[in-house]
């Protein structure tokens, strides 16, 4: 069993390195998508309150919250498949909820990339609004987290600064390892 965690700031490539891991049959399971489902059980949009619930949940069940609902889904993808990855994790206590969890069966991703390299990659997606919330905001809320700290706990760094190609072997070589 192998559990492969990865940190990074919004547009480091977080997505990608669990594309890779789709590609290579490694189950995902997406930490944003609890957030995204406790939006919608709230009558919200994602799109426009995921970071006011990221908070919320944080703020009504403690720090490793979001770790915690998402311990299900990985056990469960343990069942069939030796390797998951947990996409997006934000914070130190969200580390050490998945190493009390996993133990050494766990290791941690931190993926980097320069600012400016991220702000381009996050327009060219089309997916973020600026008007709802800046990369800057979007910074400082998850550095807030701790996830500068979880930064630090990684285990290997993957510096996402070349081209998608050299990155996606970049990843797949990692999780090849894992597995």
């Amino acid at each position: 069993m192998n559990v492969v965690g990865t940190v990074g700031l919004p547009g480091s490539g977080k997505g990608e390195a669990a594309a890779v891991a789709r590609e290579l049959d490694i189950p995902v399971v997406t930490m944003g998508d609890v957030i995204r489902a406790e939006c919608r059980a709230r009558g919200l949009d994602p799109t426009d309150h995921h970071g006011e619930i990221a908070v919320a949940l944080r703020e009504e069940n403690g720090p490793g919250a979001i770790a915690e609902r998402s311990l299900d889904p990985i056990q469960e993808a343990l069942k069939t498949h030796d390797t998951v990855l947990i996409d997006g994790i934000r914070s130190d206590a969200e580390v050490e909820r998945f190493v009390a969890a996993f133990g050494d069966e766990f290791t941690l991703v931190a993926i980097t990339a320069p600012f400016e390299l991220r702000k381009d990659r996050l327009s060219e997606r089309q997916r973020d609004d600026p008007s709802v919330e800046t990369l800057e905001e979007r910074d400082t809320r998850e550095l807030g987290f701790g996830m500068g700290a979880a930064i630090e706990m990684a285990d290997e760094t993957i510096e996402n600064t070349e081209s998608i190609e050299a990155y996606h072997k970049q990843v797949r070589r990692l999780l090849e390892a894992d597995e």
